[in-house]
């Protein structure tokens, strides 16, 4: 088995123009783009997420998603159907995480956030998979879809393949603070 233990645990703030990005980036740690570029490759390739919610009496609730890829500012966009517990627990109290596992190359990103309940027809349209058809009675035009948008507040990023990896004492991964 591959470890995905390595260097100290790193921490990137996200939000600064690129020159004060790159200023603020101490040596040895990674930088900005490295990191977003390597969360964005392991979410394709992974394809599949596990969305967490919290419930009504605070435990953590996880399922399995089919998200799309994320967008240029990191949001990450999912169908599902308004009646789900993962609506009603959004509605109640939006903080989620997703998290991304790609075994083959044994690397994930896990994605904190807020989420938000979209129901807006043009973001329906934009964001539909045509084998997803089956599932909601007219498509991406009825009431029985609704899309969820997730704002990241943080990624959690070990990938060996892009020189990212967890801290060898704490096992913490990268670290990036995206507000």
């Amino acid at each position: 088995m591959k470890t995905l233990l390595g260097t100290a645990a790193l921490v990137v703030t996200v939000g600064l123009p690129q020159t004060l990005a790159s200023q603020a980036t101490p040596p040895g740690q990674p930088a900005r783009d490295t990191v977003i570029t390597a969360a964005t490759d392991i979410m394709q390739a992974a394809r599949y997420a596990t969305l967490v919610t919290v419930d009504e009496d605070g435990q953590p609730q996880a399922r399995i998603v089919d998200p799309f890829p994320p967008e240029a500012d990191l949001t990450i966009w999912i169908g599902t159907k308004p009646v789900t517990r993962k609506v009603g627990q959004i509605r109640h109290d939006p903080r989620v995480t997703l998290l991304y596992f790609h075994a083959a190359s044994y690397e994930y990103v896990t994605v904190l956030g807020t989420a938000e309940v979209v129901a807006d027809s043009a973001e329906k349209a934009r964001h539909w998979k045509e084998e997803w058809g089956t599932f909601y009675q007219d498509k991406n035009q009825g009431p029985d879809y609704v899309l969820i948008r997730v704002r990241p507040s943080r990624l959690e990023v070990v990938s060996p393949g892009h020189g990212l990896r967890n801290d060898a004492a704490t096992w913490r991964p990268v670290l990036l603070d995206v507000r």
